[in-house]
């Protein structure tokens, strides 16, 4: 996939700078027209294949909506609506720029990741400084846990009943224990200072508790499973190459010391351009491939 440089550019007062015009901005959006398949279509082939930011604008606008109507899941973590649907907007922005019509699916259904993993970002930046959950299991946690316990009517009972902590650890496939620091976690509405007094005659802090400054054991294990997965999405993006691709891709991009294009074009008898073509070739064939399994992986997480 060709990298394109050309920013994409944001309705005109579309902008938000607070709740007072957030109903001003959602009555805007609404006037912008629904676009059917085959206009969707062309409008995404115009901007995958010549870079024109109309066609952009257009797909963006288009869908403004969505990300308004997505915004909505989130009101429940006491965040203004409008900073959701900003950071929701530039999610829908990054899907258009690589979104790729070719594949067959409307861009509402590949667009709906990106919009939602930068609103859960903003969400886990802005809810806590220490990391609500570093893994997919918990990430998932954060963001089920209010519906489950309104599904199970547990909201405003305070603890969540034993028997309800074992239906929601079995349900999203985390232990009980994870269930009830996350739930009494966010029942806190957030952090406390770590200058707060430990005692009551104000002596001590709780900064002065913190005996290890290294990081955390699960930090530690995402990190390393965060490797694994990218090194499971190469493999796999390097096998479907051709032998020649897949090793000149390697002698070029996975070495230390990259091999120049003159020794490559003297090993398989072609000139440097040719060689540097495969190259690009084999790159772009790459990154689409990890762009694309990245995202199916992601939407198996939030989904």
């Amino acid at each position: 996939m060709t990298s394109k440089s050309h920013a994409l550019a944001f309705p005109s007062g579309g902008g938000l700078a607070g709740e007072a015009s957030l109903s001003a901005y959602l009555q805007q959006i609404r006037k912008f027209p629904v676009l059917t398949q085959q206009e969707e279509y062309s409008l995404a082939t115009r901007w995958t294949q010549q870079q024109d930011t109309k066609a952009a604008h257009q797909l963006v606008t288009s869908h403004l909506r969505l990300v308004a109507k997505l915004a909505t899941k989130y009101r429940g973590y006491g965040l203004p609506m409008s900073e959701l649907i900003a950071e929701g907007n530039i999610g829908l922005m990054q899907g258009v720029k690589k979104f790729d019509p070719e594949r067959g699916f409307r861009l509402a259904t590949y667009a709906m990741w990106w919009i939602k993993a930068s609103m859960q970002e903003y969400i886990l930046r802005s809810w806590s400084l220490v990391k609500i959950g570093t893994t997919a299991a918990q990430k998932k946690l954060f963001f089920n846990l209010r519906r489950m316990k309104g599904k199970l009517e547990s909201i405003g009972e305070g603890e969540i009943s034993p028997d309800n902590v074992a239906k929601i650890a079995t349900t999203l496939k985390v232990s009980e224990a994870e269930v009830l620091s996350m739930d009494r976690r966010m029942a806190g509405g957030g952090d406390t200072s770590l200058n707060v007094a430990l005692y009551d005659d104000g002596e001590g802090q709780w900064q002065d508790s913190i005996a290890d400054d290294g990081p955390a054991q699960d930090e530690i294990v995402a990190e390393a499973q965060e490797r694994s997965q990218r090194h499971a999405l190469l493999n796999g993006a390097l096998s479907g190459l051709n032998e020649r691709e897949r090793a000149i891709f390697s002698a070029r991009r996975l070495q230390d010391e990259p091999e120049t294009l003159e020794d490559l074009s003297q090993r398989y008898s072609v000139s440097r351009e040719r060689i540097r073509q495969i190259e690009v070739r084999a790159f772009e064939k790459v990154q689409k491939s990890i762009v694309a399994k990245a995202s199916e992986q992601r939407l198996l997480e939030v989904a």
